[in-house]
């Protein structure tokens, strides 16, 4: 399918399908404008109980040349205001538990500036984003600016007409699988998340698990049609592991969807350099990921595309789709993209960083405080042409894969 916002793509070769026996199986279910297309014969299905990705993932990224500190920013104080390129103040105003049993004890969130994040109930790591009201509906907005990027398809896999049991891992605030689930009635759908934000109307076909991705998952061999997982930078250590289990649970045949996105914004026409806040949003993150052990440069090192080659997979696709980071595209689809991926930014910017940038960067509050106000007046300024890039990269569980 075509995007306005998708790069050229090239045809992929059809890897051979090689055979490989699958972990044991765990007991019962329980719980995006250019495109670049490559595919290339994958390792053994097997899985060893040592992989060069692991042992990659789990070797910090070398230090990040050209970050520039929060003192920097703070030297620079607040910016000034320029009514001529504040595209925002156009824009006006219009900008509970899961149906699994869970304890009480999930509910006790953990605090952090007044911000209220997962459990540690659920997960022995932390992730960086929080779970309250303002977050959630960032994530809302993501979820529509995702279908704007692939003109309303929830999916780009060449998966079954028919799918029977799709799995969606790191669900949020569910947007996704209800609307999977409301696409196909005869699906069973599971959506699974560290926090339990998740609506209780949903459709029949669809249920909640809380659940933790990063561990072993609790779901039966060769059970799913179609596992998806979108935007979970930042919050593994080991994404051939991931993949592994993935390739345990899918059907022979089945497909793994992920979509994931760099922290690096640049320019075509050069708009922005180093000193902008806009590309050091980039470099503060995969320091931060460098120091926290949990990669976010998954696009810069190819995490996706490798992990599942080696965990098995074949006919590995990816496609990178550049966004546009405000509405100064001419183009008017772009421009409402760009606007879009705007109010996903601009919604909750301290939720998205406080994390990353005040625990794990060791920023204190004014320095955050005022390179967001850089960021920000970046982003209303339509001469700055900031785009930033989302991979998606798919594959498929071999049809001859053994039990």
């Amino acid at each position: 399918m075509s995007s306005p916002a998708e790069k050229a793509q090239s045809p992929a070769s059809e890897a051979a399908s090689p055979k490989g026996k699958a972990k044991s199986p765990t007991p019962g279910p329980a719980s995006p404008a250019t495109a670049r297309a490559s595919s290339a014969a994958p390792k053994s299905p097997t899985p060893a109980p040592a992989t060069p990705a692991a042992a990659r993932e789990s070797t910090p990224a070398p230090e990040i040349p050209g970050l520039l500190s929060g003192a920097h920013w703070l030297e620079q104080g607040l910016p000034t205001a320029d009514p001529e390129s504040d595209w925002d103040s156009t824009l006006g105003s219009d900008t509970e538990s899961s149906t699994a049993s869970i304890t009480s004890s999930i509910l006790h969130y953990r605090t952090l500036n007044g911000r209220t994040y997962h459990s540690d109930t659920v997960t022995s790591g932390e992730y960086w984003g929080p779970n309250d009201e303002k977050q959630n509906e960032m994530l809302d907005i993501y979820h529509h600016t995702m279908t704007l990027v692939f003109d309303g398809q929830l999916y780009t896999a060449p998966i079954s007409d028919d799918p029977k049991h799709v799995v969606d891992i790191g669900t949020g605030t569910g947007l996704w699988a209800i609307d999977f689930a409301d696409k196909f009635p005869d699906c069973t759908v599971i959506g699974t998340d560290i926090s339990p934000i998740q609506p209780t109307w949903v459709p029949p076909n669809l249920r909640f698990d809380i659940d933790d991705y990063t561990k072993e998952w609790a779901y039966k061999s060769n059970h799913f049609d179609y596992i998806h997982m979108r935007w979970l930078t930042g919050t593994t250590k080991d994404w051939t592991a991931a993949y592994k289990e993935a390739y345990r649970c899918l059907k022979p045949g089945g497909w793994i969807e992920h979509i994931d996105a760099s922290g690096t914004i640049y320019s075509e026409d050069n708009t922005i350099n180093e000193k902008n806040a806009m590309v050091q949003w980039g470099k503060i993150w995969q320091e931060a990921g460098r120091k926290s052990g949990n990669p976010v440069d998954l696009l810069e090192r190819n995490l996706q595309e490798q992990g599942m080659k080696e965990a098995g997979f074949v006919n590995v696709t990816k496609k990178d789709y550049p966004i546009p980071v405000s509405p100064w595209p001419k183009d008017e689809k772009r421009k409402e993209l760009g606007q879009f991926f705007y109010l996903v930014y601009t919604q909750d910017l301290e939720g998205l960083c406080q994390y990353m940038f005040g625990t794990v960067m060791g920023w204190p509050q004014e320095q955050i405080a005022v390179y967001l106000a850089h960021l920000r007046a970046e982003l209303k300024n339509m001469s700055f042409h900031g785009l930033i890039d989302f991979r998606v990269v798919y594959a498929q569980k071999p049809l001859d894969a053994e039990d």
